[in-house]
């Protein structure tokens, strides 16, 4: 065990220092894995704004399985794809047929290969799956609207006589939609009408949709979409118990599916989710390590999450796993949320990267692309080379954030050791090097409570890490006080000027350490 700490030790503050700009050091090969999914970090991927194959301009399944050495060579360990069904829209989160590829991506074929490639490099893959809906242009949606006899007619959710088909939903959407006599449910949008799950022909046919992604495919696992909203009704037990209802089905044909949750809500609501999914995505920290980076202060996030992760436990089981983010593709992207400040992104991807669950990068995240509502403008075409026509660059959509290749693009982030890409990757190798920040638990410490400090410990078994971050623009200087003092080894710093000597730590502006017991 000590040969192997020393060794992580070294390369991971070798890593460190090559993100800083200290040019003579090689960049390290990507560090072995030390533990096995569905613990990692995860990369999700709108495989229409990622690389094109063919020139057609689009990003296809082929394009990713082209880049997954850049993902390999940055850390990930797992991709979550936007959905790839058949699908009218851009987006895809209205499919016309839940076992057939979007032709415009590729082939099932395609998508076996990108599995299978993927899973060479250790890497997971995970589908986004849209239980609670389909598209309006579904056969089986055709097929109901069409005749009150249809065989399929009990596939979705008709107002009765006495329906109030004024209903509002919790923004103010209306519910219901179609002709007076003919009118359907329909939560997100009238070309998205919710499936009926009191049904259970429907129940099975979303089973074994699943199963044939899991079996056939070779995928590990989903994101469930809109988990929350399967029935129509608030009651959450109905909802969890038709998770654990696929879930069982899940695991008929892979034990260990991993499947994470979009349950966007207050972790008292998230909690009984855990009890038929493996994770659910945690929302409240998203707004937390935004808001910490953005006024460079410590909202009592750690102590928070503390508590949420006692919830879950107490819920869950300690099996449980926290999905941690800073946004996604529903939300403005981080740097666009943080001004374009580099310096808070960076911070904001310390605190991710060295609290405890699974996080998850949205694409582009690590190069700093920027976007704000409308959601495709929070979804435009990642940059891979400074000339803009490359031939792997997609163009589906207009950039109007993204569009200075020679400064925001792959290649150009690549080739500068001080990039939010090499802080990224350097986080990400030493975090995948060490189980501590893998599994560890989180403790506070009180006694480290300067402005603009967010400290905390991690501890697993009988290793403990010291993690400490300076949010603010000013340098400072930390005591190590009573147990404090044990922690002497630099395990990671983002920069050769953050360094423990005599019992105190020197943590230049906008930095991050760790620190081993000695």
């Amino acid at each position: 065990m000590k040969q192997t700490t020393l060794l992580l030790s070294s390369l991971a503050l070798t890593v460190g220092i090559v993100a800083t700009g200290c040019t003579n050091q090689s960049t390290p090969k990507n560090a072995p894995l030390l533990h096995k999914p569905p613990h990692g970090v995860y990369y999700e991927v709108f495989v229409r704004s990622f690389a094109d194959s063919n020139g057609d301009g689009v990003g296809d399944l082929k394009g990713l399985t082209q880049k997954l050495d850049y993902l390999q060579d940055l850390g990930v360990e797992g991709l979550w794809l936007m959905p790839i069904n058949a699908s009218p829209s851009y987006h895809g989160y209205d499919t016309t047929d839940y076992k057939a590829v979007n032709p415009t991506y590729g082939t099932a074929d395609d998508m076996k290969q990108l599995v299978q490639e993927a899973h060479k490099r250790n890497m997971s893959v995970l589908l986004d799956f849209v239980a609670n809906h389909t598209s309006n242009r579904h056969p089986w949606f055709q097929s109901a609207e069409s005749s009150p006899t249809s065989p399929y007619r009990d596939y979705y959710i008709w107002a009765t006589p006495t329906t109030n088909t004024k209903e509002r939903g919790d923004t103010g959407q209306e519910l219901w939609h179609g002709d007076p006599g003919n009118q359907y449910y329909a939560y997100f949008y009238d070309g998205m009408p919710d499936l009926n799950y009191d049904n259970p022909k429907v129940r099975q046919e979303i089973i074994q949709a699943g199963q044939y992604w899991l079996k056939d495919i070779g995928v590990d696992g989903f994101r469930l979409d809109a988990a929350k909203h399967i029935y129509s009704d608030p009651d959450p037990a109905r909802n969890v118990a038709w998770w654990q209802e696929f879930r069982k089905g899940m695991e008929e044909v892979k034990p260990d599916v991993f499947l994470v949750g979009e349950i966007w809500d207050s972790p008292t609501v998230v909690a009984p989710y855990l009890k038929g999914l493996n994770s659910a995505f945690d929302f409240d920290l998203s707004k937390m390590l935004i808001a910490a980076a953005q006024s460079e202060s410590d909202s009592n996030l750690v102590s928070q999450l503390i508590a949420t992760r006692q919830l879950y436990a107490e819920t869950a089981g300690k099996d449980y796993i926290d999905s941690t983010f800073l946004t996604n593709h529903d939300m403005d992207r981080t740097m666009s949320q943080l001004d374009g400040n580099v310096d808070h992104a960076k911070m904001a991807a310390s605190l991710l990267l060295t609290l405890p669950g699974d996080p998850f990068l949205y694409y582009g995240e690590e190069l700093g692309m920027e976007g704000k509502k409308p959601d495709e403008a929070i979804r435009e075409p990642i940059l891979w080379k400074k000339d803009p026509k490359a031939p792997e660059q997609t163009n589906w959509e207009y950039a109007n954030y993204n569009t200075d290749n020679a400064a925001k693009s792959v290649e150009a982030e690549q080739a500068s050791a001080t990039s939010l890409y090499a802080h990224y990757r350097a986080l990400i190798q030493a975090r995948r090097q060490s189980d501590v920040l893998i599994r560890g638990e989180l403790a506070e410490v009180p006694s480290i409570h300067a402005e603009g400090l967010v400290a905390f410990k991690r501890t697993l078994d009988d290793q403990s890490l010291l993690v400490v971050h300076n949010l603010s623009g000013k340098a400072q200087d930390v005591a190590l006080d009573g147990d404090l003092k044990s922690y002497q080894n630099t395990y990671f710093a983002s920069t050769p000027e953050a360094k423990v000597k005599s019992n105190a730590l020197t943590m230049p502006p906008y930095s991050s350490i760790i620190l081993q017991r000695s």
